[in-house]
């Protein structure tokens, strides 16, 4: 099967399973300490207006970026809620009461993590990754040269050397391990899906584990462009320079999702797709090699995302 008659599929890794999302539907699959694959469907409902604002360019990048953090997180939530009952379940000795009002607490805590864990966190988080850096760049370099555009190579350095150091050092510990194995599952099922192979453990394992379509791409397009936006405006003070990163942030994670499809389309031409690299190099920290166990989680999520648009085309 052709790339070009296929849907174009994506979706995210979560603690122990894999989220895609469908036409009609988002499916995670999830693998109990029991051997058990548990799923968690949710139908895809868009209301008219966010429908037309994805489609106008610029605009329908950041639509596309809320609307994927608030749904990502309904099935983090989920995983983590599976996750939870698994250890409770490994505490024998508790007595049932010690139990109930464990998992409580935990839902509670899963229930402000699905706040902090969707579009606010996401505005937040970029936020400080926007801001943090030029505050550092300007408090050790503010005062050493004029020129804007030295100024803003220097903080997409520090915004780099940052995420960089961030993923390194949560991905030593083994739970963000695992989850950075599902997440190469998830692209290695895209990439066996988009090349028309059968989708069984042994030939998803064959292909890679990095895509040009992951989000990891869009975190260093986002650096790269914010580098060329800022150049184009000028400021005289510190808090001046703040202002103009959050007020500029839209715009910049507009052009970054363009610049991802714009790779993405690319890809295949020999010259060109070079510019998808700084994403695939990102992915060598934020995917690692999964088990024949975690693929044939995404094997299970991708084929119930695809059973579900085959219903949805016949009904």
């Amino acid at each position: 099967m052709s790339q070009s008659t296929q849907n174009i599929y994506g979706g995210q890794a979560v603690i122990e399973g894999v989220m895609f999302a469908g036409r009609n539907a988002n499916v995670t699959a999830v693998r109990r300490k029991n051997n058990e694959i548990k799923f968690y469907e949710v139908p895809r409902k868009t209301t008219p207006w966010i429908q037309k604002l994805k489609k106008i360019p610029l605009v329908r990048g950041v639509v596309a970026i809320l609307e994927s953090s608030a749904k990502g997180s309904q099935h983090l939530n989920f995983s983590m809620e599976s996750y939870a009952e698994d250890e409770l379940e490994e505490g024998k000795d508790e007595s049932a009461a010690a139990k109930t009002e464990e998992k409580k607490g935990w839902s509670l805590s899963m229930i402000v993590g699905v706040a902090v864990a969707g579009i606010i966190s996401f505005i937040a988080g970029k936020l400080v990754f926007t801001v943090v850096p030029a505050l550092i760049e300007q408090l050790i370099f503010g005062h050493a040269f004029k020129n804007i555009i030295v100024h803003n190579l220097l903080e997409g350095a520090i915004k780099i050397l940052f995420l960089l150091s961030y993923l390194y050092i949560i991905s030593l510990t083994p739970l963000i391990k695992r989850l950075f194995q599902y997440h190469g599952a998830e692209h290695k099922v895209i990439s066996a899906y988009e090349a028309g192979a059968e989708l069984t453990v042994s030939n998803v394992q064959r292909f890679t584990r990095l895509h040009y379509r992951c989000g990891s791409s869009f975190i260093v397009f986002s650096v790269l462009v914010g580098i060329v936006v800022y150049s184009f405006f000028h400021w005289d003070s510190l808090w001046e320079r703040v202002y103009l990163r959050v007020l500029l942030l839209p715009v910049v994670l507009g052009f970054s999702y363009e610049a991802l499809r714009l790779t993405n389309s690319m890809r295949e031409l020999p010259v060109l797709r070079f510019l998808g690299y700084p994403g695939l190099w990102l992915q060598k920290l934020t995917t690692k090699e999964p088990t024949d166990d975690q693929v044939a989680v995404s094997i299970a999520s991708f084929n119930r995302v695809l059973e579900l648009d085959r219903q949805g085309v016949q009904s």
